[in-house]
């Protein structure tokens, strides 16, 4: 069994960590079907990925948060954007929230129209993503 014998950096440890979350919901959209393509760079567009049925294209920000609860709050950080919808992980937990792009300051996780689901579950992820318009 291969062994990691170098040391890595509290930074980069996070980003990969990071990063991961991003591949997961590649992978689910992928399963249901959507085109994914990931920027280069996605520096100062905040998208983090994006998605095509074909003629519609939507971007997406994936966020992860230390959270202490479903209601804490998430600052927008994508207000200068065009991104179409936000995927939040919980790093500490074992959910996360769905939700269209917001324009306020900040928002609680659970406020109205954001779904929640289970962050180890597919189905449940695309169980949200299918209805998350329908929410509002």
């Amino acid at each position: 069994m291969p062994r990691r014998l170098t040391q890595t950096t509290k930074e980069t440890h996070q980003t990969l960590k990071n990063m991961s979350y991003e591949s997961m919901v590649i992978s689910w959209l992928m399963y249901d079907g959507w085109q994914v393509f990931t920027p280069v760079l996605d520096n100062g567009h905040q998208t983090d990925i994006l998605i095509s049925d074909g003629p519609n294209y939507f971007r997406i920000q994936i966020k992860t948060i230390d959270a202490c609860g479903e209601n804490q709050t998430l600052k927008n950080r994508w207000h200068h954007s065009n991104v179409d919808y936000v995927i939040c992980f919980a790093r500490n937990s074992s959910w996360g929230y769905i939700m269209p792009a917001f324009s306020e300051p900040s928002r609680p996780m659970n406020a109205h129209g954001h779904l929640r689901f289970e962050a180890n579950s597919r189905n449940d992820f695309l169980k949200a993503f299918h209805v998350v318009d329908d929410a509002q």
